[in-house]
C-alpha cells in the first residue's frame, strides 16, 4: 500500500523592508517559481472600505496632513489585521509588508507630522497601536518575518529609496529618513527572522538569498535561485551566426543551450497565461528567468547555459537588471550583404525578417551588449572570439608573481645564461610580457648532459625578430645545452589555442606551482582550473602513446626521446589519479608501485640500457593500452 505523502503545513511568509528595495518583485518571483503552491495575500488597501474615500482625497495629503493621527493608525491597524485572518487556501501566503512594517510606516509618519525623534516616535506608535496589541502580536507571531534593507546605514538606505523616484515632496523625503531609522530599530530587536541587505546585488542574487534563508524552515520552497550559472544570452539580426555561435558553445564549451520562445512557453503555461507575447517585456524577462530557474535546477549539473535569440530591447534590459554579472549579453555584428548571401530562403527573406526584428528593438540590443562579435569573417575567427568569452569566465585571471634566477637551483653557466637574456629584455621595454623555465629546470631536477633548458615566454609576433636578435647573440653562453622555447601570444592563452603541454604550463604558473622569472607588470594571465588540465591531457596521452611506438620500431631507438615520452605517459595517466609528479623519476617510481616485484632496476637503468627503457616502455604503454580495451564479447 502507498505511503500518504507529508505535506507541509501552511506558512505565511511577511516581506518587509522600505519603499524600492525590491519587496514586490522578489515576491513575484518566487510565488511565479511555485505556482499554484502559493497564495498572494493582496494589498492592504483591499480590507478596509475606508480606502476608498482616502484616495479620492488623495493618499498623500491624508497621510502626511489632514488625515488625524488616530484614524491613520486605526486604518492600518485594521488593514493589517483583516488580511491577516484571511483564510490561506495554499502551501504559502505571501505578503507584502509584514505586520513590524505597521510600526515602522506609522512611527515615520508620526516623527514627521509631530516632528518626534526615533525613541518619541516608538513610544507615541505604542500607545496609538494599545487598542491593537492583543491582534497585532497574534499576526506577528504567525508571520514568518523577512526584510529586505538597502544599506546598514539607514541614512544611506533613505537615499538609495530615494534615487528611485523622479520626483519627491519635503514631507516624503523626511519620512523615508524617519522609516529607515525605524526599520533598523526594528532589526535590532530582532523582529525578523530573516535580514537581507539588498545593495548592488542584482535582483536573482537577492533572490536566491532569500531562498538560501528560508529553505531550511520551510523545505517546499526552492533552495536557490540560479546559483552560480553563467548566461550568455546570444543577439542579433537574421542570419548574424547566432545559432552558430550557440552549437560551438554547446559543443565545445559544455554550455545548455536553450531557446527564448522555449523558456516563455513553459513558464507561461505553467503560471496560466495564455500569451506571454501579449505580456510587458518587464514580465516576459521575468518569465525568461523563472524558465532559466526551473530548468536549471532540473538540470543542477549545468553551471553554464546559452538562451538565444534575444529580439526585444526593454526585456533584454530588464534581463540584464535582474542577473547582473551573471549574463553576457554577445550581439553577434553581421552585415547585411554578408546576412543575404547566407539567408537559406534567400535575401529578400532576410530583409523582411529584420524589419520584424528591427520593429522590436533587436539592432538596439547591440547598446546593451557585454561583447560584440564582428561576424563578417571567417568561422574560425567567430570560434576563436567565443572560445576568448567562454573561458574568461571559466579561467581566473591572475597576475604572476616572479622569483629570481638563482632559486632554480641550475648550474651556473645557465644561471649566468638567464641573467643576461633578463637584462636585455629589460633594455627593451614591451618585447616580452613573461618568461618562465619549464620542465626538470624548474624543479630542481636539472641534469647535465640529459636535460635541455626549456623556455616558455609570451610575446606579440611583430617582437619576433628583436627577440631572436637577443638569443642569437647569447647562444654560445648556452655551453652547448639545447634551448627548447615556446612562444604564445596573449591572445592564444586567453582563447585557449594551446597544446595540452601549454595548458598544463598555463595550470602550473597559475597555482603558483611554477614561478616566470619575468612578467609584465600589467600581465594577468588565465589560469586553467586543474580538472580542465587533466581532461585536456588526454590529447597528450595519445600523443605519448604514438611516439613511445615510433621509438619501439626503430631499429635503435633513442634512449633519451624514448624515456622521457614513457614518464610523460605515466605522469598523465597519474594525473587522473589526483597525483600530479612533476619529477620523471618521481612519476615512474609511483607509477609502477602498482606493478608486482621491484622495478627500480629497470626505471634507474631506463636512461642508459636500451633493453630497461623498452621494458618499461612496455609496461607503461601497456596500463595505456588497458583503459582503452573492450570488455570480452559473451561467447
Amino acid at each position: 500500500m502507498e505511503q500518504p505523502q507529508h505535506v507541509p503545513s501552511e506558512a505565511t511568509i511577511a516581506f518587509s523592508g522600505a519603499d524600492n528595495v525590491g519587496k514586490t518583485k522578489q515576491i513575484g518571483i518566487l510565488a511565479r517559481r511555485l505556482g499554484s503552491q502559493a497564495q498572494s495575500g493582496g494589498a492592504l488597501d483591499e480590507f478596509d472600505p475606508r480606502w476608498a474615500r482616502i484616495k479620492k482625497e488623495g493618499m498623500g495629503i491624508w497621510w502626511f496632513e489632514k488625515g488625524p493621527i488616530e484614524e491613520v493608525a486605526d486604518v492600518l491597524a485594521s488593514s493589517y489585521i483583516t488580511r491577516a485572518k484571511q483564510k490561506v487556501t495554499a502551501q504559502v501566503r505571501f505578503l507584502d509588508r509584514g505586520i513590524p512594517m505597521l510600526e515602522a510606516s506609522l512611527a515615520g509618519t508620526v516623527g514627521v507630522r509631530e516632528r518626534l525623534d526615533v525613541a518619541h516616535a516608538a513610544d507615541r506608535v505604542r500607545e496609538l497601536l494599545s487598542p491593537f496589541q492583543d491582534d497585532i502580536a497574534a499576526v506577528e507571531a504567525a508571520e514568518d518575518g523577512v526584510v529586505l534593507i538597502h544599506d546598514p546605514d539607514p541614512v544611506i538606505g533613505a537615499q538609495r529609496s530615494l534615487s528611485h523616484e523622479t520626483s519627491v515632496t519635503p514631507p516624503y523625503v523626511t519620512y523615508q529618513g524617519h522609516l529607515h531609522a525605524h526599520i533598523n530599530r526594528l532589526v535590532d530587536e530582532d523582529r525578523f527572522r530573516v535580514r537581507i541587505v539588498v545593495g548592488d546585488r542584482r535582483v536573482v542574487a537577492v533572490q536566491d538569498a532569500i531562498r538560501r534563508s528560508l529553505h531550511g524552515a520551510h523545505p517546499f520552497l526552492p533552495a536557490r535561485a540560479l546559483p552560480g550559472v553563467h548566461v550568455i544570452a546570444l543577439g542579433g539580426l537574421s542570419e548574424s551566426g547566432k545559432s552558430t555561435a550557440g552549437e560551438y558553445l554547446r559543443l565545445r564549451h559544455g554550455f545548455g543551450r536553450l531557446k527564448i520562445g522555449h523558456l516563455l512557453a513553459e513558464s507561461a503555461l505553467h503560471a496560466g497565461i495564455a500569451d506571454p507575447y501579449a505580456l510587458a517585456p518587464v514580465v516576459q524577462a521575468e518569465l525568461i528567468v523563472d524558465g532559466l530557474d526551473r530548468y536549471c535546477a532540473a538540470h543542477h549539473f549545468l553551471d553554464r547555459v546559452t538562451i538565444e535569440s534575444l529580439h526585444d530591447f526593454e526585456s533584454t534590459a530588464e534581463l540584464r537588471r535582474m542577473l547582473g554579472n551573471q549574463l553576457r549579453i554577445l550581439y553577434v555584428d553581421t552585415t547585411q550583404r554578408v546576412r543575404r548571401e547566407r539567408g537559406t530562403a534567400g535575401p529578400d527573406d532576410v530583409v523582411e525578417r529584420d524589419k520584424v526584428k528591427e520593429g522590436r528593438g533587436a539592432a538596439r540590443i547591440i547598446d546593451l551588449a557585454t561583447d560584440v562579435i564582428d561576424n563578417d569573417g571567417t568561422r574560425l575567427a567567430l570560434e576563436r572570439r567565443l572560445d576568448r568569452i567562454a573561458l574568461a569566465q571559466r579561467w581566473l585571471l591572475r597576475r604572476p608573481v616572479t622569483a629570481p634566477v638563482n632559486s632554480l637551483g641550475l648550474p651556473v653557466r645557465l644561471e649566468a645564461y638567464l641573467s643576461s637574456l633578463l637584462d636585455r629584455i629589460g633594455q627593451e621595454p614591451g618585447l616580452i610580457d613573461l618568461l618562465v623555465v619549464t620542465g626538470s629546470g624548474a624543479r630542481g631536477k636539472y641534469q647535465h648532459g640529459w636535460s635541455d633548458l626549456d623556455v616558455f615566454a609570451i610575446a606579440e609576433h611583430g617582437n619576433l625578430p628583436a627577440f631572436r636578435k637577443i638569443l642569437a647573440g647569447l647562444e654560445e653562453d648556452l655551453g652547448g645545452v639545447k634551448l627548447g622555447l615556446t612562444v604564445l601570444s596573449r591572445d592564444e592563452c586567453r582563447t585557449g589555442a594551446v597544446t595540452s603541454r601549454l595548458l598544463h604550463v598555463l595550470t602550473l604558473i597559475g597555482t603558483g606551482s611554477l614561478t616566470p622569472l619575468w612578467c609584465s607588470a600589467d600581465l594577468d594571465l588565465p589560469a586553467p582550473g586543474v580538472a580542465h588540465d587533466v581532461e585536456a591531457s588526454v590529447k597528450a596521452g595519445v600523443q605519448a602513446a604514438v611516439e613511445i611506438r615510433r621509438q619501439l620500431l626503430r631499429g635503435a631507438p633513442d634512449l633519451r626521446s624514448l624515456f622521457k615520452v614513457t614518464a610523460l605517459l605515466a605522469k598523465i595517466m597519474l594525473r587522473f589519479e589526483g597525483a600530479e609528479c612533476p619529477s620523471d623519476d618521481d612519476a615512474l617510481a609511483l607509477f609502477l608501485q602498482r606493478e608486482p616485484g621491484n622495478h627500480d632496476d629497470t626505471r634507474r637503468g631506463a636512461r642508459t640500457d636500451p633493453a630497461k627503457a623498452e621494458a618499461l616502455a612496455h609496461t607503461v604503454l601497456g596500463h595505456w593500452l588497458s583503459t582503452l580495451s573492450s570488455p570480452p564479447a559473451d561467447v
